[in-house]
């Protein structure tokens, strides 16, 4: 399997290479040369599989010169019992007769992240022998909430790395930003930025880019790498989710042998649904493809009119790892639908100088064939909040609500009531004040009393690693403009 960029096909790159770069240095993304297919009986073959045999099995479609037994090692060190609460990894909780929400958030950080940040670490410092390079990657993470933490924890103390976290000031969680500035490890850095997600997002894309600070961190014995979805090694394990959900459902028959599923995910950076695509690319029975926003819905109304214009008012939300506006890994579908290096570079280069561009009819068609867009803003995603715990003594969080919004609406709409599979996203602990509050309660302890309070209210209890923040210290205070998030770099590298 080889890898391309998505804005220039004539540079060939290995698995290892794709992983330990990120980024392309053009500035596209490396994507595989195309997407294999399931054997025949595949389903059939890895239902009774445990999660960590089913990632091994999907990932060495993509992971060529890994074995399996470097896999194998790889995923019960990353979905092992030390790690998940659950033994299932990613169980799947049918909410109603054709309603099924895949809970993937029973990892160290209590969100979706883990699920690929547990194993990207491992599969970087392969990476790094298989292409013998000797300096030490210096990993740049821009996060709007929950990727910041799960790569903090991901490569906690991983040989031969240095990672950097920046998150936009004021613009996630409570408990997010205690995660992040209470992280342990020796190579390790926080940084908030003055700014939103997406000036984080591009800050970071600019420092990949910047030739200057290339030579600088070559000087100090460095290269940059990515943990953001940009690099390949996070989508990958992302595959892997959609199919094992599927799996679970097969094996409990609550679906037949070839039934269609839709899959609605709560998504801003587009990568996780974008992860649904390529498992359905590679023969996972999926119908339609719904993407739920929430009010910074730039990406309904690209799908729905095949415009991207990020030229809008940008809202913080409840459900802040979705305050993008910027959504990076919508650059792999496009070249997926168009197979054009050239087409996909002048939509970005459109981006990069107006702020918008627009599809052709043919991607357009596509992309509404495939790919249904829906939105809601805070209210009615604490109305669902309240219906799901209220009908069904459901908890969910901010995310997941804009998800099941989006269901109905489709549902409403359409009339399909295929069987669905809901991806939920983060634990409701991370986001205590928003869910306290549409759960009635008129004013939300502060701090970490809103992990007891919410406990106390629905009796559930708060995640372990939610409620051990109590006992951390805070490390990190370190604030910058969004112009001067080199100096945070060079101060993590000494």
């Amino acid at each position: 399997m080889r890898y391309i960029s998505t804005r220039d096909n004539t540079i060939h790159y290995s698995a290892s290479q794709a992983i330990t770069q990120g980024l392309a240095k053009d500035g596209g993304l490396l994507t595989p040369f195309y997407i294999p297919k399931l054997p025949g009986k595949a389903l059939d073959d890895i239902k009774e599989m445990a999660y960590q045999q089913r990632a091994v099995y999907i990932m060495k479609q993509f992971l060529e010169e890994f074995s399996v037994k470097e896999l194998t090692d790889y995923a019960n060190a990353a979905y092992g019992p030390d790690k998940f609460d659950s033994p299932a990894v990613a169980p799947v909780r049918t909410v109603d007769g054709n309603t099924h929400c895949l809970e993937l958030w029973h990892g160290p950080t209590c969100a979706f992240k883990d699920m690929a940040l547990q194993m990207l670490p491992h599969l970087l410092s392969a990476s790094l022998v298989k292409t013998e390079e000797e300096k030490t990657a210096c990993i740049l993470v821009a996060t709007s909430g929950d990727t910041g933490k799960g790569a903090l924890e991901g490569f906690k103390n991983v040989p031969r790395t240095k990672i950097l976290v920046f998150y936009p000031k004021d613009g996630v969680s409570e408990v997010q930003e205690l995660q992040m500035v209470t992280q342990e490890g020796g190579n390790v850095g926080v940084s908030a930025v003055v700014g939103n997600f997406d000036d984080a997002q591009t800050g970071v894309k600019k420092l990949f880019s910047d030739k200057a600070v290339c030579q600088e961190l070559e000087r100090r014995g460095y290269f940059f790498s990515s943990a953001n979805s940009i690099n390949w090694g996070r989508v990958l394990p992302q595959i892997v989710y959609y199919i094992s959900a599927y799996c679970d459902l097969l094996r409990d028959e609550k679906i037949a042998p070839g039934q269609a599923v839709n899959v609605c995910v709560p998504t801003g950076n587009f990568g996780n649904i974008l992860a649904a695509y390529y498992a359905r690319e590679m023969g996972l029975p999926i119908d339609q493809l719904i993407c739920a926003s929430n009010s910074n819905n730039v990406l309904t109304g690209f799908l729905r009119e095949g415009v991207y214009d990020k030229n809008r008012t940008f809202y913080n939300t409840m459900s802040p790892s979705m305050d993008i506006l910027i959504s990076s890994n919508l650059e792999r579908l496009l070249f997926a639908f168009t197979q054009d290096t050239g087409e996909v570079k002048g939509y970005m280069t459109q981006l990069s100088e107006t702020g918008r561009y627009q599809v052709s009819g043919k991607v357009r068609d596509r992309l509404q064939a495939r790919f249904k867009g829906y939105f809601c803003d805070d209210t009615e995603t604490q109305r669902v909040i309240r219906a799901m715990f209220d009908r069904h003594g459901y908890l969910i969080d901010t995310h997941t609500a804009v998800a099941f919004s989006a269901l109905d609406q489709y549902r409403s709409e359409t009339g399909d009531e295929t069987p669905a599979i809901v991806a939920s996203t983060a634990s409701p602990f991370k986001f205590c004040a928003s869910v306290l509050e549409a759960l009635g309660e008129t004013s939300a302890a502060g701090g970490l009393d809103a992990l007891d309070q919410l406990s106390a209210r629905t009796g559930q209890p708060a995640p372990a690693p939610l409620a051990g923040l109590r006992d951390k210290k805070v490390r990190f205070t370190q604030v910058v403009e969004k112009d001067h998030m080199v100096d945070a770099v060079l101060s993590l590298l000494g």
